[in-house]
């Protein structure tokens, strides 16, 4: 499936709003014309936590990078040569499928 852009990017001037404002167009009663009010409830506060700590763990096992590093300098590290096969070929079926759709 392929998906073509055929409607031209908004003006910087018209992101975030949320439909075109006629010139006449004059704020709801009891709102100030020039202030805007957004509330987020706890979960969003929750979310917010919950990324921040996503953000600040270790992606990498350091125990695992050192282990290996040692096995290598000592000659004892094995390459599963299969496993390495497998996994580039599995990679380039999904290089091959992405770009098909």
């Amino acid at each position: 499936m392929k998906i073509d852009k055929t409607t031209p990017p908004l003006p910087a001037s018209q992101i975030g709003e949320l439909a075109p404002r006629s010139p006449g167009a004059k704020p709801a009663a009891g709102t100030p014309p020039s202030s805007t009010s957004v509330h987020l409830g706890s979960a969003s506060v929750q979310l917010q936590s919950l990324g921040n700590s996503v953000a600040s763990a270790s992606v990498v096992d350091m125990e695992k990078v050192a282990a290996i590093k040692q096995a290598i300098s000592e000659g004892r590290f094995q390459v599963n040569h299969g496993a390495v096969a497998d996994r580039l070929i599995d990679s380039v079926k999904e290089m091959i499928s992405v770009s098909q759709s």
